[in-house]
């Protein structure tokens, strides 16, 4: 059986970031969302993202950076607070 468990947020990433895609995070606020593979997410430049989560984070925090680097062009979410 193959390990889910990876070395880095990059060798976990590999091979599956492409336009247009959607991506469901957990979590709620800061709260156990993936903040190791997010910013790998926005480094990896993709654009046109579906994102679906329960927020979108917080200012420089979470999926803020992703709606930050204008690479979300959809953000469905069940609570829009101080967001």
């Amino acid at each position: 059986m193959k390990s889910k468990i990876y070395p880095s947020p990059a060798v976990a990433l590999d091979g599956l970031l492409f336009d247009g895609m959607t991506i469901m995070s957990g979590g709620f606020g800061l709260s156990g969302n993936p903040e190791s593979l997010i910013p790998e997410v926005r480094g990896s430049g993709v654009k046109r993202l579906t994102v679906i989560s329960n927020n979108a984070g917080a200012d420089g925090f979470g999926l803020w950076m992703l709606l930050e680097s204008r690479q979300v062009a959809k953000m469905i979410s069940s609570y829009v607070g101080e967001n």
